[in-house]
């Protein structure tokens, strides 16, 4: 193949008693006329199939930190050939990243790149992982399980940035192919899922208890804090609440902030005081790893051993400042070595995936293209 194909056949779709097919991938179910595109803009009726128009095309690609995914417990210091490519599922009024997840134009979709190519690209660069970010991979579910099949046949892992908003047939064949995921809790009620983001909260939720509870997929969760929209003491106790007792109080959490953007320019910027606050509520309700992202605040970045309370990951933005994990128990996911951690100091295991092999990446972003 030596170009984009724009017909992809896609998977997860079935035929409506009034001849109109129904896409299954996510729970908008979007039912398409011939040539109706869904809400997502890249999945689209031809004829008697679903086609992703989007395969093999990407917005850009970029060699970034994992911590910048961000995952704190994935192979800390090692550097992610980042992509993506347009369109998304869901209406958030708040996108960080609009101008990608929001296209309509073909012209977004700068480079073109297949699933090979890819892998071969990040071990050229010595990456660590790939991942897919900047939109939903759910949206291009076929072209990101390609890719990860790709990136394990040569070692690589491969990591889905998501706001987990998928069916669950199409949810059990994405994670399938996925090393690791960091899932956006967007926030913790139904009526901010409905105005700000056109879509429900419970898919999210069951998104994060199959990928803890029935997968070995390294999985941590980011919430955006706007202030003024779910940034209450009250909504900050019950999401905490909920993971530490339905997911468990190893499942990093991680506070970000959002600066003003898309349709919410009127908005304010998140104070840090806010990330603190959040952060030492989920402490306070038993999480064991809580950390503050898009302000400077190295407290909140660093990684404690829950029994000796030893600083195992410090931290100051993207860049690893020491690291005291030693990795031990290995064992083999996919054709990749991974193993948990132990704090070098007692011995306490840290979750996550850890090898001696680690590098220190740093802050740095380096843009890529496909054809170099």
């Amino acid at each position: 193949m030596t170009s984009p194909d724009p017909h992809h056949v896609a998977r997860h779709f079935h035929a409506a008693p009034d001849g109109r097919l129904v896409c299954d991938v996510c729970p908008r179910e979007c039912k398409l006329q011939d040539e109706q595109r869904g809400m997502c803009f890249v999945r689209k009726r031809e004829g008697d199939a679903v086609v992703l128009t989007t395969y093999g095309r990407s917005s850009g690609f970029c060699v970034d930190p994992i911590e910048k995914k961000p995952l704190a417990h994935f192979y800390p210091g090692s550097s992610v050939l980042s992509f993506g490519t347009a369109g998304c599922n869901l209406a958030c009024k708040f996108c960080q990243n609009w101008d990608i997840s929001k296209s309509r134009e073909v012209e977004t979709l700068s480079d073109a790149a297949f699933p090979e190519q890819i892998a071969e690209t990040a071990k050229r660069l010595g990456c660590r992982s790939v991942a897919f970010t900047y939109n939903d991979p759910t949206i291009f579910l076929e072209y990101a399980t390609d890719v990860a099949d790709a990136c394990h046949e040569r070692g690589i892992a491969a990591v889905a940035v998501t706001a987990g908003y998928i069916s669950d047939a199409a949810r059990r064949d994405l994670y399938a192919h996925i090393d690791a995921a960091n899932v956006d809790l967007k926030a913790f009620t139904d009526e901010f899922y409905r105005k700000l983001t056109a879509s429900e909260i419970e898919p999210v939720k069951d998104t994060l208890r199959y990928l803890v509870h029935e997968t070995d997929v390294w999985t941590e969760i980011t919430t955006l804090l706007i202030p003024g929209q779910n940034d209450s003491d009250e909504e900050l106790h019950a999401l905490t609440r909920f993971v530490a007792e339905e997911l468990g109080p190893d499942v990093p959490l991680h506070f970000s902030a959002f600066h003003p953007d898309y349709r919410m320019r009127e908005t304010p910027g998140t104070p840090p005081d806010t990330l603190r606050r959040a952060r030492r509520i989920g402490l306070q309700n038993g999480l064991r790893y809580v950390y503050t992202g898009n302000v400077h605040d190295p407290e909140g970045e660093v990684t404690r051993c829950p029994s000796c309370d030893e600083a195992v990951i410090a931290r100051d933005w993207y860049e690893l400042l020491a690291m005291h994990v030693k990795p031990d128990a290995p064992a083999t996911r996919r054709g990749c070595v991974d193993d948990v951690g132990r704090c070098a100091r007692c011995g306490t295991v840290i979750p996550g995936r850890f090898d001696a092999g680690r590098t220190r990446f740093g802050r740095r972003r380096l843009p890529v293209r496909m054809s170099a």
